[in-house]
């Protein structure tokens, strides 16, 4: 009989993966059950109940993780420490064992009266072990078992342990041909684990369980019974493509690619100043323009953000790991590619939901903004194309695809809200395919403008057109729903993929603040989940990582840029540091330049040429492919460019 343990522990909560909670954890005779403190495990208060004994056990020693997996549920625990980590393992591993045996040692009489489903589990996670065990070991291994599982022959008559031979023999011919389905014969009597110390040493230390397990696809049911849980189990694809960021000893972030790989680029963690609040009177600028577009009313540089229109559009490639899945998923009918397509436009909203509280700097005709980025595989430009109406484009290319788009947007201020509706089409293309995506963004709006909390959301259909070299056309329809009273379907966003002929393949429903999902409930598999935000994003315009390094202008980058590039501009720059009066000052002088330069032209009948973009057939704006050539040779220092500030 193993000692008692108990205490607290972490527990993962499972929907919408909101993530870790404290819970008070009691393991005796191999039943774990928890609750939210140890007094309401006293009162009986409890929130979940697991049968160590029938479950399989996952541990993760480096994230000091536990999942035990009943079948009906999956639960993932989190220790603190290492050593409470590697308590809770011994226990657990303890518990598990004299839980089976005490299974398995039940008379028949006693077994007639329990669930007959429960013994064959037992039999059935030993099979399952086996199975892992033949994966990573070889076809030797099994043959191992076999011999060490003839030593527990008591326990079974004799029909069931041939069975169990036969069956595992046959285990051996279908992993050698790639076959595999192979169910528990009925009847069977349980397995007892008591084998010597000696034959131990040639399997498992525990026969279902797993170390260090990997996270594999996975689908299906739970039924937790936990207060407030969803009784739903969410598989997760999603984390085998995150960054993960570390901060080293002199607080500069450097980012980790989840395979392990140090991509060797130092970031910083955070912007050089936190926001200031000053107060402005909104209603003040806004009551003579309610209906009108607010593109063209000059706003006071506290409204902003320190970051670009353009720098905005960059940041919706921050999830570009979901097109590079896409590339490499194996499907044939393009499926599974259509999904991640679906899950990258919606992804790129995601940042916008800690925003609300001020809007980017608009750009100058001519301003230019770069982002090479090595560890995400892609390098991407922007340019303000046209003044009025304002046209911000840009281009983003990678060994996997092209990305470009043209956006306009129109601001319209209704009182109390301003609501954004954006104009252009985005364009995506996988060259090794030869295919073409094409939609449009979905309307904004940004509610409580003059007083309250602000928020923002986001509502329309968003129609994905799929264009085949071979002519075919298929669409992929997400709706953005819009927020019922009370908060009802807040961020909430459903779709379909179809097919050429408009049959329904797959369903998608989650949301574009936090992650998306594919399938319906109970079984339903993560596609995408946002980052997680800095601690202290609120004090920093809601930024999250990937945007705080936008505007980041390093030494060796500075005589690489056009001097129109977005770091330079100095009431951006002045903002980002905390220095309001500094910054609309820069921001008026370099209006008037702006409006100086725009009468020059008119009086000498010129119009504006963009640099590095050029008008399509279709009116569209694209890349006009000479940028990363300039950059090399001769480079932008040998170049002119119009002052624009």
């Amino acid at each position: 009989k193993p000692v008692k343990q108990e205490g607290l522990m972490l527990k993962k909560r499972k929907w919408p993966m909101k993530g870790w909670h404290k819970r008070y954890f009691l393991l005796e005779r191999g039943i774990l059950t928890y609750a939210k403190t140890g007094n309401d495990l006293k009162k009986g208060r409890l929130r979940g109940r697991i049968d160590v004994g029938l479950s399989v056990m996952a541990v993760k020693k480096k994230s000091l993780c536990i999942d035990l997996d009943t079948e009906d549920s999956i639960y993932h625990l989190k220790a603190k420490t290492r050593d409470l980590f590697e308590q809770w393992v011994t226990e657990l591993r303890h518990h598990r064992m004299f839980r089976q045996n005490e299974i398995a040692m039940e008379p028949p009489e006693r077994q007639l009266q329990s669930d007959p489903s429960s013994n064959r589990r037992v039999l059935t996670l030993l099979i399952q072990s086996s199975i892992t065990s033949v994966c990573e070991s070889g076809l030797l291994e099994l043959n191992l078992l076999l011999k060490n599982m003839e030593v527990l022959h008591r326990t079974f008559s004799a029909p069931a342990i041939n069975l169990l031979q036969v069956g595992l023999f046959g285990l051996n011919m279908c992993l050698c041909f790639g076959l595999c389905g192979w169910d528990v014969p009925d009847g069977s009597r349980p397995l007892l684990q008591q084998v010597s110390s000696e034959s131990r040493g040639s399997i498992p230390e525990s026969l279902s369980e797993f170390f260090d397990a990997k996270e594999y696809l996975l689908s299906g049911s739970s039924s937790e019974n936990e207060v407030s849980d969803d009784d739903s189990y969410i598989s997760d694809v999603s984390d085998s493509m995150s960054v993960e960021y570390c901060r080293n000893e002199n607080g500069i972030t450097k980012a980790i690619l989840s395979n392990g790989n140090d991509c060797a680029l130092k970031r910083r963690d955070r912007l050089p100043s936190s926001r200031m609040n000053e107060s402005v009177n909104l209603w003040s600028i806004l009551r003579s323009n309610i209906g009108k577009d607010l593109s063209k009313v000059a706003m006071p540089v506290q409204l902003n953000e320190p970051l670009n229109t353009l720098q905005r559009l960059c940041e919706e490639v921050e999830y570009s790991h979901l097109l590079d899945t896409a590339v490499n998923t194996h499907d044939p009918h393009m499926r599974m590619v259509r999904v991640y397509i679906a899950a990258f436009a919606i992804s790129a909203y995601a940042c916008s939901f800690t925003r609300a509280g001020g809007k980017p700097f608009n750009p100058i005709l001519g301003e230019t903004y770069e982002c090479l980025r090595p560890d995400k595989g892609f390098r991407f430009i922007a340019e303000q194309v046209s003044h009025h109406p304002p046209v911000s484009a840009c281009h983003c290319e990678s060994k996997n695809y092209t990305f470009w788009q043209d956006v306009r947007w129109k601001n319209k201020f209704w009182g109390k809200s301003m609501e954004i509706v954006p104009m252009g089409v985005t364009h995506l293309e996988l060259p090794g395919f030869g295919d073409r995506y094409e939609w449009s963004k979905v309307t904004s709006c940004i509610h409580n403008i003059l007083s309250g909390q602000r928020w923002i959301e986001h509502y329309g259909e968003m129609s994905i057109k799929h264009s085949t070299t071979m002519g075919d056309v298929s669409h992929c329809k997400v709706t953005f729903l819009k927020v019922g009273s009370g908060g009802l379907n807040a961020n909430e966003v459903e779709g379909v993929v179809t097919d050429s002929h408009g049959r329904v393949i797959h369903s998608l429903f989650g949301k574009w603040s936090e992650a998306l999902y594919l399938g319906k409930p109970p079984s339903v598999t993560c596609i995408w989940r946002a980052n997680p935000t800095p601690e202290d994003h609120e004090q920093y315009y809601g930024f999250t990582q990937f945007a705080i390094e936008l505007n980041e202008l390093e030494e060796g980058l500075k005589p690489l840029l056009p001097l129109t590039d977005t770091r330079f501009r100095p009431d951006q720059r002045l903002l980002e540091e905390g220095d309001i009066a500094g910054a609309e000052e820069q921001k008026e002088r370099i209006e008037v330049l702006q409006r100086e330069r725009r009468r020059v032209l008119q009086e000498n009948s010129m119009t504006h040429s963009p640099r590095f973009f050029k008008r399509a057939e279709d009116d569209s704006w694209v890349s006009n492919g000479t940028y990363w050539d300039v950059r090399k040779d001769p480079g932008f220092s040998k170049l002119e460019f119009p002052v624009l500030w």
